[in-house]
């Protein structure tokens, strides 16, 4: 993986996304050279064109992004990922009309889009067809050494095996720390030379995996594979990379405190973060007005009580503000007061409420706290009180969570479904403490893309 602005981004994925955009740039070129031919028109050369051809390639590059198309869903299926690029285009196609309109002569002419549009189809296809056929996506992946052959070492050997990993498990080294549960590790004891056998496998990263470090680190052969240029990892930062969130089964609180991440050097990207909260959350309170006004008269229509409703919620610094949303349940959901987890097909939730809360419809109001300052638009899902409380108690690290300002979208709501029970939270946290750590502007642009996906393909919506 590379890390690009302290978020790390499979080689795979940075490799089809600079070449999608190649292809794209090309779809732009040759259509306009076609077009050019067919009405008898000098072409020129693409430096006379950058604004049209780039504005294409670029507009179809992010929307690709956004809507998934380099997820492990869309680089395992063919129809899937044909799916998405259709979807892709179509939007793109709706962007670059609108910004032609209000930018005349910085997109293609609408005949030479039409052109680029179909063979970027064919071409974003034909790539991926073959590179499937030709190219062992093995040659992506790193190649690495676990020291250890416990219960850990066996949690990387199945992650390993997943389809989306991004390594190789090239052998297990058993460091006397117990009973082996990986069978094919080779004990530490029939190796003369540690360091030797990490250059001799060929591995770029050794990760220890122990179960208990006390007379088990070799600290003098991991110093000597260290200066060989071989990348020495805990297992609790490697699971950070791998997965995008900070696993709680392996951190403690030393490793919070030593781990690079919750710069208070960011105060130009926390400057950034609020004036963009200002002016979307303005545009999106405008634009968005007559739907939220429709919604709000068909849930009134619908069942009694109001259309909206406030609720109190846990935000920075664990303060508490009350967020306005459309009512998507009965008036009388909780009639006694006490805080309830939304369930699947919970018979509390109304007709037209079931459909808002698929499209986040619902969740549009809270732009109004966005604007004041007490949420942003990306961030950890803010909390009722109550929950908080209960979930402080339960699992570590909850705090954490509050140190950020609390979001609309987040890590979180992108990566797991929607969490309606003690273990849906813990893995929801895991996501929350990852953006908390790593937060910069370009986690949240990519947060804010693939909420898209999410809204177009409402996966465990409640």
């Amino acid at each position: 993986m590379i890390r690009l602005f302290k978020h790390y981004i499979p080689y795979p994925v940075l490799f089809l996304g600079l070449l999608d955009l190649c292809l794209l740039a090309f779809a732009a070129e040759m259509s306009w050279v076609l077009r050019a031919s067919q009405i008898g028109m000098d072409a020129g050369t693409i430096y006379d064109r950058p604004g049209p051809i780039f504005s294409f390639a670029l507009a179809l590059e992010i929307a690709l992004i956004a809507v998934g198309v380099y997820g492990t869903e869309a680089l395992q299926s063919l129809r899937f990922a044909a799916a998405r690029i259709i979807v892709a285009i179509s939007l793109a196609i709706i962007f670059l009309s609108i910004l032609a309109f209000t930018l005349p002569g910085i997109t293609l002419w609408r005949s030479i889009s039409l052109y680029a549009m179909l063979s970027s189809i064919f071409l974003l296809m034909a790539v991926r067809v073959i590179l499937g056929t030709i190219l062992d996506m093995s040659v992506f992946k790193r190649r690495i050494l676990i020291l250890g052959s416990g219960t850990r070492a066996n949690r990387i050997a199945k992650l390993s095996r997943k389809p989306e990993s991004g390594f190789i498990v090239s052998g297990f080294v058993s460091m006397n720390e117990g009973p082996a549960i990986v069978k094919t590790a080779i004990k530490r004891s029939e190796i003369d030379d540690l360091p030797q056998h990490v250059i001799d496998l060929g591995v770029s990263e050794v990760v220890l995996a122990l179960e208990e470090r006390r007379n088990s680190l070799p600290v003098a052969d991991l110093l000597t594979i260290k200066t060989t240029g071989v990348h020495v990892n805990d297992m609790s930062s490697f699971l950070e990379r791998e997965t995008g969130r900070v696993d709680l089964d392996s951190v403690n609180p030393s490793w919070f405190i030593f781990s690079d991440g919750f710069s208070s050097g960011r105060r130009l990207s926390t400057v950034f973060k609020r004036s963009f909260d200002i002016v979307l959350s303005l545009l999106l309170l405008i634009f968005t007005g007559p739907i939220v006004l429709l919604f709000a008269a068909l849930i009134k229509m619908e069942s009694r009580g109001g259309a909206f409703f406030k609720q109190e919620r846990v935000g920075l610094y664990g303060q508490k503000f009350n967020i306005l949303k459309l009512r998507s349940m009965r008036a009388d959901a909780e009639v006694s007061g006490k805080a309830v987890w939304a369930s699947e097909n919970d018979p509390r939730i109304t007709k037209i409420g079931r459909f808002i809360r698929k499209v986040r419809i619902d969740e549009l109001p809270q732009a109004w706290s966005v604007l004041t300052g007490e949420m942003s638009f990306v961030g950890p899902r803010p909390e009722r009180p109550q929950f908080v409380d209960d979930l402080q108690t339960k699992m570590p690290f909850y705090a954490e969570r509050h140190m950020v300002k609390p979001g609309i979208t987040g890590w979180a709501q992108i990566n797991y479904p929607y969490g309606a029970s003690i273990e849906d939270s813990r893995h929801k946290l895991e996501y929350d403490l990852y953006y908390a750590k790593n937060y910069t502007p370009f986690l949240d642009i990519l947060i804010l893309l693939q909420t898209i996906r999410v809204v177009l393909w409402p996966e465990g919506a409640r």
